[in-house]
């Protein structure tokens, strides 16, 4: 009787489970089809690829569909029991680490740029020029490869050579070999989105200077700058609460394995999904130009005027 009890609710984990994975499935591919359409609509207008707010933005599009692709590949392994040898999961690895800052440090670049616009509109021209977007993707990328060179490091210098051909279910926790490892990425982390967190606190507060000073039209445009931080600033904050999440799930599931499931499920849907498509509401619907070029492009140029403008 115990036993059949046990098998029963063995189906309903697994059937509960198979319904939120489908789930996810979905909503990841409806994210990558529409951020594929942004970056098609920004690759179809020569005047998008030579302006670097829209090239920051189109950096978040492809940051964010890499990223989830990545982490939805690594949630169906997960969660098939799928073992992959340890050199091939480093790949992923290296790949999804580096992207989980990306999308953040572009955003707080972007933020910057409309500082230099609002702020300091007489040389926005000559420090947000197209070289200028070229080296700050550099630099961005750059600066979000630093936590990863840190943790595989510490990796590469502990780890024996048997590991690298070791087959198991492919993790961040993989390539954590000590518990200091673990707290060291963690500060790491910490670190960059406090850091992150004072430029747009610091943006914020001198736009906000402008925007009580301002008149008229420059009063209106510079609102709307400042309406566009405090979204970078929400993105930010649901970025940051995602290192967290690991903590928290690690502490629900000494308690109970359902409730484990459910906060994660939460976690990953809140914390990692819905970050990443604020994005497309922020620039691809709220910036008129934008907006009309995905409507020429959307209706297959019915809206040619508009999309002109």
């Amino acid at each position: 009787m115990a036993s059949n009890n046990s098998l029963s609710g063995g189906g309903i984990l697994v059937r509960r489970v198979n319904y939120r994975v489908i789930l996810v499935q979905v909503l990841v591919s409806a994210f990558i089809c529409i951020n594929l359409f942004l970056i098609t609509t920004f690759v179809m207008k020569d005047f998008f690829y030579t302006t670097m707010r829209y090239i920051l933005f189109a950096v978040t599009l492809f940051s964010d569909c890499l990223f989830l692709l990545i982490t939805n590949v690594l949630l169906i392994l997960s969660y098939f029991g799928f073992t992959i040898q340890t050199w091939l999961c480093l790949i992923i690895f290296v790949v999804s680490s580096v992207y989980t800052f990306v999308t953040p440090v572009t955003l707080t670049a972007m933020t910057l740029e409309r500082f230099v616009a609002i702020c300091i509109p007489l040389r926005h021209a000559e420090l947000c020029s197209t070289r200028s977007a070229v080296y700050l993707i550099l630099l961005i990328h750059g600066l979000s490869s630093v936590p990863c060179i840190v943790l595989l490091s510490i990796f590469f210098a502990s780890a024996t050579y048997s590991l690298y051909s070791q087959e198991r279910v492919c993790s961040v926790e993989r390539f954590i070999l000590y518990s200091w490892q673990g707290h060291l990425r963690s500060a790491i982390s910490q670190f960059y989105f406090l850091i992150m967190c004072i430029i747009i606190v610091f943006s914020y507060a001198e736009i906000m200077k402008v925007a009580k000073a301002a008149s008229g039209e420059s009063k209106k445009s510079t609102w709307k700058g400042l309406r566009t931080v405090i979204l970078h600033a929400f993105q930010l904050l649901l970025c940051l609460i995602q290192l967290w999440c690991p903590f928290i799930e690690d502490a629900v599931l000494q308690i109970d394995l359902m409730l484990y499931i459910d906060v994660r499920y939460f976690n990953y849907i809140t914390f990692i999904l819905a970050p990443r498509c604020l994005s497309p509401l922020i620039y691809g619907l709220r910036d008129k130009m934008f907006f009309n070029a995905l409507k020429y492009y959307a209706l297959c140029g019915l809206y040619k005027k508009q999309a002109a403008g």
